[in-house]
């Protein structure tokens, strides 16, 4: 019975975003509606957060796929089209943001941060390399010791 369930979700679960987009809104065109399905798979759901217009079943999602194919039946090109949604919705429309202005700190935080982390974990190593051992037993008096050594004994 598992298997079964496990197969029926390998076969029902890569028509998910398929089933996002209805009958009514694919164009007549199969290039426009190509162009309008990668254009839908790179713009946020406003509703879904990380999901793709192409993806979500949200009404806003719906309005925005609409949107992208009424545009390009206008003739628009892709970066017309995108450049038109980012005017009215945006940055935080787009799934991959643009790295212009305020957005390269953000794409710059990653590696800077990874850079960082590894210098530090460089000094760390070499600093512990560099380190004296510690002597066996060091820094405890003979009582201490003899406790020790009682306590391993036992």
């Amino acid at each position: 019975m598992k298997r079964l369930i496990f197969a029926l979700l390998l076969v029902v679960m890569p028509l998910g975003p398929s089933l996002a987009v209805q009958p009514d809104e694919v164009l007549n065109d199969p290039v426009l509606e190509e162009r309008a399905r990668e254009l839908s798979k790179g713009l946020r759901c406003l509703v879904c957060r990380n999901e793709s217009i192409d993806e979500s079943n949200a009404t806003l999602a719906r309005d925005l796929r609409l949107l992208v194919r009424e545009r390009l039946v206008a003739g628009d090109s892709d970066d017309e089209v995108i450049d038109y949604v980012v005017d009215r919705y945006g940055e935080y429309v787009l799934l991959q943001p643009r790295a212009s202005g305020s957005t390269w700190a953000l794409w710059a935080a990653g590696p800077i941060m990874l850079l960082l982390a590894m210098g530090i974990a460089l000094m760390y190593l070499r600093r512990r390399q560099s380190a004296p051992e510690p002597a066996d037993g060091a820094g405890l008096s003979d009582k201490e010791k003899a406790r020790l050594d009682d306590i391993l004994k036992k």
